[in-house]
Parts: structure tokens; C-alpha cells; sequence
């Protein structure tokens, strides 16, 4: 027999809403309260001037997790190649009532828009069905600096402890166990930050967001490490930020190692229990 209540929902944070469930262990059932990780929409505008008249634009709608939403746009901004340089924004802002799931970046009156990149930057997920060629060639065009070769450069040990690193540094993970992170070391292994989110490409996008904000890219000498697979569209996310090393907890696609060789980036994939594979570059990592 179902339940006929409706499920209470009571937020904690911004992130985390407790919700009442029945625990089954073996026969026995207990009830109890469990935290949950908050999904909910965000549709991001984009204001420009066309002709000489503001207009506006919706380009994107995402579940997200509440929280760094300005960052998530901006950076969605950044990885979607739509926008370059953090000057070009005059203002993000929330709109609707209480501006809780719709959001608008205004650029400057001076910022010319590729009309056709907005029509298209659906290449970007893994689900696209256009071959691998094409896609590559579509995030050649929109990189903003090559990745450098040499540079960044880390201690395959220090490897070993990036995840336990990024979990200790997961505040909403570690109450609800869903969410995803990114996060960003140096070459000592130093955690610089970190973001979550329910999807692993707007954790990624919050992460870049925050360092375009800041005036940081391209991020050359850093390392990125994600909480689950490392697919084309996260690796296509750190080509336009210009992250040299991906490691990811999880498994890479194939896709996702062609476009790591193809513009000479460093992949890690199951970066966990002391072991790692190495798919591309891997002479950014020492001792190997």
C-alpha cells in the first residue's frame, strides 16, 4: 500500500533538506530522518545588446544544486566558449521572485555574440551522436591558449592522496552521500578549492566559474580531480580552462581519452585505493 502523505521536506541549508523515510533492515523497520543532497532547477539568461537594443536570452537549464549559482554561470559561460574574459560581464543577477532558479548574465554593451555558438554548443554532451572527429574539431576552434607541454608536474605519490583530500573537504557530501565534487590542486598536492553539486558537469562549471570570476584562467598549473568518470564533456570543460592534468575516481570514455591525447593533456582515471591508470601525458606525472 503506498503512502498517501506527501513527503516532508525540511531544509537544513541552502544544500541539504532532511526528509523522513522508512529504514528496512532485514524484517525489523525502523522510521528515521535522512539528509538529502537538493536538486533543483537553474535557467541561465544571457543579456546582450543586439542592433542597439538589450535583449536577453535563456541558454541553458540545469538541475543543480543551491549555491555558487553565479559561478555556475559564468563558468557555463566559459566552457560553452560563449564568453573569454571576465570583463566582458557587466553584472550576474537573479531574477523571478526571490531569484531562486533563474539566473542572468548581462555582458558588456561592447561584447560581440556568436549567435550560432548559442544554437550549438550541444556537442558538448556524451549523448550528442556526432563522431569524436567533429567534436574535437568544434572545441578546437573555441580554445582560448594551448596547454602547454611542460609546466605542471606532479610526485605519482601525491597522487595517492588527492581523494581522501577532496572527500575531507566535501562538506554536503559528507552528510548526504550525493553529490558530486571538482576540485583543483597544485603541484605539492594542495587542495585550492573545491565545488559540489548533483551533476559532476555544474560542479565542474561552479569550479571554473569561481577562477574565471577571480581573473585566474587559464589554470596551467593545476591539477583537477572529479568524484566520479571522467567523460568528453568534463575533459572538453578542462580544455577550456586550461587544466593540463584530469583525475578522475572513476573510469574514463573513449572519447574523453582521444580529445586528453589529441591536445596533449594528462588523464587519470581510477585514482583510488593507492592505484591509477595513466591514459594520456603521463610525463606530468613522476616516477612513472
Amino acid at each position: 500500500m503506498g503512502d498517501s502523505q506527501k513527503t516532508l521536506f525540511r531544509p537544513i541549508t541552502e544544500s541539504i533538506v532532511n526528509v523522513p523515510v522508512r529504514n528496512i533492515s532485514g524484517a525489523s523497520m525502523t522510521m528515521r530522518h535522512e539528509e538529502l543532497a537538493v536538486e533543483e532547477p537553474l535557467e541561465i539568461r544571457l543579456g546582450y545588446h543586439f542592433k542597439g537594443r538589450a535583449s536577453s536570452k535563456a541558454i541553458s537549464l540545469t538541475m543543480r544544486t543551491p549555491g555558487h549559482d553565479r559561478e555556475l554561470a559564468a563558468g557555463f559561460l566559459v566552457s560553452e566558449g560563449i564568453i573569454r574574459h571576465a570583463a566582458g560581464i557587466s553584472e550576474i543577477r537573479p531574477l523571478g521572485s526571490g531569484g531562486a532558479n533563474e539566473i542572468q548574465v548581462d555582458l558588456d554593451p561592447n561584447v560581440d555574440i556568436d549567435f550560432t555558438r548559442l544554437e550549438r554548443h550541444f556537442y558538448t554532451t556524451s549523448s550528442c551522436g556526432i563522431c569524436g572527429k567533429t567534436s574535437l574539431q568544434a572545441i578546437e576552434t573555441q580554445t582560448c591558449a594551448a596547454i602547454p607541454i611542460g609546466g605542471f608536474c606532479m610526485d605519482a605519490a601525491l597522487i595517492h592522496e588527492l581523494p581522501d583530500r577532496l572527500r575531507e573537504s566535501q562538506p554536503v557530501f559528507s552528510h548526504t552521500g550525493g553529490l558530486h565534487a571538482a576540485a583543483l590542486f597544485d603541484e605539492m598536492g594542495s587542495l585550492l578549492s573545491v565545488r559540489e553539486d548533483v551533476g559532476r558537469h555544474n560542479a565542474l562549471d561552479k569550479l571554473i566559474g569561481e577562477r574565471f570570476l577571480a581573473g585566474s584562467l587559464p589554470l596551467h598549473n593545476r591539477l583537477l580531480l572529479v568524484s566520479g568518470r571522467a567523460s568528453f564533456e568534463l575533459m572538453q570543460k578542462a580544455v577550456m580552462a586550461g587544466i593540463p592534468v584530469v583525475a578522475a575516481v572513476g573510469a574514463p570514455s573513449s572519447l574523453a581519452v582521444e580529445l586528453a591525447q589529441h591536445f596533449q593533456m594528462t588523464l587519470l582515471g581510477f585514482v583510488r585505493n593507492q592505484r591509477f591508470n595513466i591514459y594520456s601525458g603521463h610525463w606530468r606525472i613522476k616516477g612513472t
